[in-house]
């Protein structure tokens, strides 16, 4: 437990002073829009490019962890759609707890994965990135489509993953790898120096983007979508871990992306097509919150189950 705690605690931190220096109104603003378009579209791409290129990425178990990934989200979709049955909420509400309860934050699972399992952690979270992002935004786009009764753009939702900068990364840096061909040093100079920016800055605009005041004013829709994706999924990525997963270290980066907070681009989507977007504030809000409690338990007791 104390190795998880000492290993999340800088994680958690930059969340707080995230939050903490945006109600300060420091540097002011106007200064996270452009520094989130910053991190998605140049510092992260750079981070994962560097690291798969470098890593051991022919020892992850691709076809296994993509299974592990599959599993989990047709699970929780499973699960959602029966409580959604059972105690039914409005179309726009329930896209919300469906995002709330499915989607995953890269940012701090990739900053978590480096600050407890080093390189090889970043390598196994890449993949399940890879996998996680399309697949995710394809259930998404599906329920809005079901719940909001608008036209969710399947084409265009396609070609949003396709040129999602981050699944683009991820295959340049395993294609360098693979292939030989590698980083030249000249460019993983820059690239490691740059890079090194993107987990710092991006947990810093995760924490400016928390909104207590819409948490304040959610309902039991932020309690039991979190429940969901803080308590159920864990628990449901130890079982698929121990049914199809032989590497140990492969099934706790697995657990530890289960155990996430819900992503702050799940509010874009809301707000796009027709979801409840004070909601999706409030269960971002919530979750992550939630999650600096509740990962450093799930990660210190579920493992030793595997």
């Amino acid at each position: 437990m104390n190795e998880i705690l000492t290993a999340l605690w800088p994680v958690f931190a930059l969340l707080c002073a995230g939050h903490i220096i945006r109600r300060m109104a420091f540097p002011g603003d106007g200064f996270w829009e452009p520094a989130e378009r910053l991190i998605y579209f140049l510092l992260f791409p750079l981070l994962l490019v560097h690291k798969l290129s470098l890593a051991d990425v022919g020892a992850v178990p691709v076809a296994d962890v993509a299974l592990a990934v599959a599993l989990l989200l047709f699970a929780g979709t499973l699960v959602l759609l029966v409580i959604q049955r059972l105690k039914p909420l409005d179309g726009g509400s329930f896209t919300s707890v469906y995002q709330g309860g499915i989607r995953f934050n890269t940012y701090v699972g990739l900053a978590a994965s480096a600050a407890i399992f080093g390189d090889s952690g970043v390598a196994i979270a890449a993949v399940i990135i890879a996998v996680m992002i399309p697949l995710l935004n394809l259930l998404c786009v599906l329920i809005f489509s079901l719940y909001t009764r608008k036209d969710a753009g399947y084409l265009s939702a396609l070609w949003a993953i396709l040129k999602n900068p981050l699944i683009i990364a991820c295959f340049i840096g395993i294609f360098l790898n693979l292939s030989g061909i590698g980083l030249p040093w000249a460019v993983a100079s820059v690239a490691g120096l740059a890079s090194g920016m993107a987990l710092p800055l991006a947990l810093l605009a995760v924490g400016a983007g928390l909104n207590l005041t819409a948490l304040r004013k959610a309902g039991g829709a932020v309690i039991y979508s979190s429940a969901v994706k803080l308590l159920l999924f864990p628990v449901v990525m130890l079982f698929i871990c121990r049914l199809f997963i032989d590497s140990l270290e492969v099934a706790q980066v697995l657990l530890l992306f289960s155990a996430l907070p819900t992503a702050p681009s799940a509010y874009v989507l809301a707000r796009q097509l027709g979801g409840d977007a004070t909601l999706m504030s409030a269960i971002i809000t919530g979750q992550t919150l939630l999650s600096m409690l509740l990962m450093p338990i799930v990660l210190s007791i579920l493992p030793s189950f595997l």
